[in-house]
């Protein structure tokens, strides 16, 4: 199963850039510009500062006369139209098509959906009618009512995720084995409570002669934290601080024994 994004009679070369990074994101490569604006425009300043290290997908990029090139191999074309067009294909949101469309594909899906293109229209007129009664389905991405107009390259990094998601998508990076966090044990959550309660006394915000239920419900709350080693080691740091403060400040308000005083 091939999927390609065919761009037609683009005018902004920037927009070649930000489809080819789009693209690139969610891993499809096979980008086809139909008559651009600008002969050269995969070499353009503005469409290789655009792609942001998609130049891969540039390199691989073709560029052909007419629509019929950039549909060969194609048995499943989307149009990108948010108007409905009279005799045109049926106006479908992106997720409802795939979603029927993988439905329809027996077996494993990936391997047995036919190769599909989306077509995106020209920047200043959008797609022509001849152009979209050509497609199976019109996409029309789901957006405020008032305000539907989306950039080439906003339009197609929907499309591509959209289909991505469809397709298994990818899943979520995961941190590295050497950083995982370790929950703390038992003894470990005992011993920082023990060293918190120390501290707390000796800020005076716990009277130990009436203690409440104050570690009880910090136990509690740290169980629910579900902590880890180095959490607990952060704890008992701060807990150590406000010990360390605690006997400073303690030794620098006792007044020194004057000189001559009696002693006991």
């Amino acid at each position: 199963m091939q999927t390609r994004f065919i761009l037609i009679n683009t005018s902004h070369a920037g927009n070649v850039g930000a489809a080819a990074r789009a693209m690139k994101t969610m891993g499809f490569d096979d980008l086809v510009l139909v008559a651009p604006r600008w002969p050269n425009v995969l070499r353009r300043e503005e469409t290789i500062q655009r792609a942001s290290g998609a130049l891969d997908v540039l390199e691989k990029c073709r560029i052909v006369d007419t629509l019929d090139e950039a549909l060969d191999g194609v048995t499943h074309l989307c149009a990108t139209a948010m108007t409905p067009r009279d005799f045109g294909p049926p106006t479908r949101c992106p997720r409802a098509h795939f979603a029927q469309l993988l439905a329809q594909a027996p077996g494993q899906a990936a391997a047995t959906l036919p190769d599909t293109a989306f077509l995106f229209g020209s920047e200043r007129f959008g797609m022509r009618n001849e152009d979209v009664y050509r497609c199976h389905v019109a996409l029309s991405i789901p957006s405020n009512p008032q305000f539907g107009s989306l950039n080439i390259g906003a339009a197609l990094q929907v499309i591509a995720y959209e289909w991505r998601l469809a397709l298994g998508g990818f899943d979520a990076p995961q941190a590295s084995p050497t950083h995982a966090a370790h929950a703390a044990d038992a003894a470990q959550v005992a011993g920082m409570l023990t060293h918190l309660e120390e501290s707390l006394v000796a800020l005076e915000y716990l009277d130990p002669a009436a203690p409440k239920k104050l570690m009880p419900r910090l136990n509690a709350l740290f169980n629910r934290a579900a902590v880890t080693q180095e959490e607990v080691h952060i704890v008992r740091g701060i807990a150590k601080a406000v010990l360390q403060q605690s006997t400073r400040l303690r030794a620098a308000t006792t007044p020194p024994d004057a000189p001559g005083d009696p002693k006991g």
